[in-house]
């Protein structure tokens, strides 16, 4: 699904072949692949990855572009790399329960963490998950040490169901019921969906 989506400060567009190389970028930090739970990539495993996650059914990938740093006018479809401050993912991944959809999100730019970007970022994509995936319960696997991750979603309403000491992770998970569902739309308002 090629879907664009805008909110009050982001701006989340389709993960394309402009976007790897200041992804790859991203990824040769210390701090993001440990916080991600990623290993470094070459550029070229970088652009098989990038392939793979557009074609993949049970994936969703968006990268977030902060709009105070779009150049010009917002174009669907155009990259707009100048404005890529992180990016924010769906999985189905749960045999067992196809409306199970494991989130993930990162704000890869130093100068644009603690504006909010990522909880909106977040809430989009459950909102789009919700939609168009009829997705009922949101999960996330986050490290311990992780505490603006695990702060964001702990606001956001999830609740701590296990605990892995092999990988010193929490998982966490949200319900989605008919008041979480109304609630989610009342939060991000005037999301438009360009597609």
């Amino acid at each position: 699904m090629k879907a664009s989506l805008e909110g009050e400060k982001v701006t989340l567009v389709p993960y394309m072949r402009e976007h790897v190389p200041k992804y790859h970028e991203w990824m040769q930090d210390p701090f993001l692949l440990q916080a991600t739970g990623s290993e470094p990539l070459s550029l070229d495993q970088e652009y098989e990855m990038q392939l793979s996650w557009t074609q993949d059914p049970l994936k969703q990938t968006f990268i977030i572009l902060d709009r105070e740093l779009i150049v010009g006018k917002f174009i669907h479809g155009e990259p707009h790399v100048e404005a890529m401050v992180g990016d924010v993912n769906i999985y189905v991944n749960d045999l067992d329960d196809p409306q199970m959809a494991e989130v993930e999100i990162m704000i890869a730019e130093p100068k644009s963490r603690g504006k909010g970007l990522g909880k909106e970022s977040v809430l989009m994509m459950m909102a789009f998950a919700v939609d168009n995936f009829k997705i009922h319960t949101f999960r996330v696997k986050i490290g311990e040490l992780n505490q603006a991750s695990l702060g964001l979603f702990q606001k956001l309403g999830f609740k701590e169901t296990s605990y892995s000491k092999i990988f010193n992770e929490m998982t966490l998970e949200l319900p989605m019921t008919e008041s979480k569902i109304c609630e989610l739309h009342q939060l991000i308002g005037n999301m438009v969906t360009h597609s």
